[in-house]
């Protein structure tokens, strides 16, 4: 799948922008000619009773079983048509499921409202609570409102109806080598990411993480690149010593930055902006749409686009709570988190530029761009330490940008 340009980099607490779903184109021809034929049977039966006005009893009797047999066939034209329209725009057919059936799943992630990540959640929720008549109903709690990161995790393993969403690195205390997916200037591309994904590595995980209680729906829900916002203009690492940036509690997140040569300092949202103004830390990271929707553009006024870590999330779910629906079920609840991971890339990817010239003119942001080499080779030892320290596959890190290497 190609897609578009790169993105920003948002914060996972952070506001973004619409989610219009892409439109099912409507196919109403077959239903039409069934109407029709039908008409046209009830009007015969109609012309059969004028007809037969004069004709005594048995006339009638005729004419009354003609008009029945007609209403009849109508009736039956016009409900293989509504099934023939159900098909065609996308629907599912539960004819074999019981009508009784019912599956209450909570949702959990940190994002605020406004956030790309969120109102997509919101509309795969609506859609399958829909096209299932109701018999899964999936309630979305942005905002850290239920357990989250790896408490959120912790839900899925343990087999509640809970569906969590996180960056793929909080996997990594399941299956090690998920910390090198989500590790640090890994991608440059959201193709690139969208190639790793389609390896017999990644697979693989995917497949070790299932064995773990975490079944995948979709690890593609981008929502752009991690950068810099400071209020100082930083294009190497040592224009990065000795400021306090803001990270999410992370350990990832914070060898990151440590690794880049500022110094960490991990805080949940909700303290950043006053801590900005505060002089308590100087800056934080995150991404281009949640920029312009959480208060960081009013404290933070310059974004050097390092672009260090992708803003990308995954949707678990139990396994087991996943097998337990009917399979006509297990394929919507799958074709509608694939949908919305490509409907959010198509979005964030389309949107950036036009968030940018928004940030700038509405905030007076200025963005630069860095030395990406320079950054980079500060980051090569992350990559060791997860071996040394986590487990990882050696060389998973090479692999994976042998891969990529021709990916734009």
């Amino acid at each position: 799948m190609k897609r578009a340009a790169d993105s920003g980099a948002p914060e996972r607490i952070d506001p973004g922008h619409a989610n219009d779903r892409i439109p099912i184109e409507y196919k109403g021809g077959e239903k039409m000619k069934k109407m029709v034929k039908a008409a046209s049977l009830v009007a015969t039966a109609a012309m059969a009773a004028s007809l037969a006005a004069c004709g005594g009893s048995s006339a009638q009797t005729t004419t009354a079983a003609a008009t029945t047999a007609a209403a009849a066939e109508s009736k039956a034209e016009e409900s293989k048509a509504d099934t023939a329209e159900s098909k065609a725009d996308g629907a599912v057919d539960l004819s074999g499921v019981d009508a009784n059936y019912k599956l209450e799943l909570k949702l959990s992630h940190v994002f605020a409202p406004d956030e790309a990540l969120t109102k997509n959640m919101q509309a795969i929720a609506d859609s399958i609570k829909d096209k299932s008549n109701g018999m899964v109903d999936i309630q979305c709690f942005p905002q850290s409102q239920l357990p989250v990161y790896q408490d959120g995790v912790a839900q899925v393993v343990a087999g509640a109806n809970f569906i969590s969403v996180e960056d793929p690195s909080y996997l990594g205390d399941y299956v090690a080598d998920f910390n090198v997916l989500a590790g640090p200037m890994l991608v440059t591309s959201y193709d690139q990411f969208g190639a790793l994904l389609e390896t017999d590595e990644v697979k693989d995980m995917f497949k070790k993480a299932e064995e773990k209680g975490i079944k995948i729906l979709n690890m593609d829900y981008i929502f752009g690149f991690r950068s810099m916002m400071t209020n100082k203009e930083i294009k190497t690492p040592d224009d990065l010593k000795g400021m306090k940036i803001r990270t999410p509690k992370s350990e990832l997140y914070v060898n990151t930055l440590n690794a880049m040569g500022a110094t960490a300092t991990p805080m949940g949202f909700a303290d950043t902006i006053a801590a900005v103004q505060q002089g308590v830390v100087d800056g934080l990271e995150g991404t281009i749409d949640a920029y312009g929707s959480n208060g960081s553009a009013e404290v933070a006024k310059k974004m050097a686009l390092t672009k260090h870590l992708l803003g990308v999330c995954g949707a678990y779910i139990n396994p087991n709570v996943f097998n337990g629906m009917p399979e006509p079920l297990q394929k919507l609840v799958q074709d509608e988190f694939d949908a919305g991971a490509k409907n959010m890339v198509k979005q964030v990817s389309e949107n950036e530029e036009a968030q940018k010239k928004n940030l700038s003119e509405k905030y007076g942001i200025e963005f630069n761009d860095v030395d990406v080499d320079a950054f980079k080779a500060t980051l090569a030892p992350i990559y060791k330490e997860m071996e040394t320290k986590k487990g990882t596959t050696p060389g998973l890190y090479d692999k994976f940008q042998e891969y990529i290497k021709d990916v734009k």
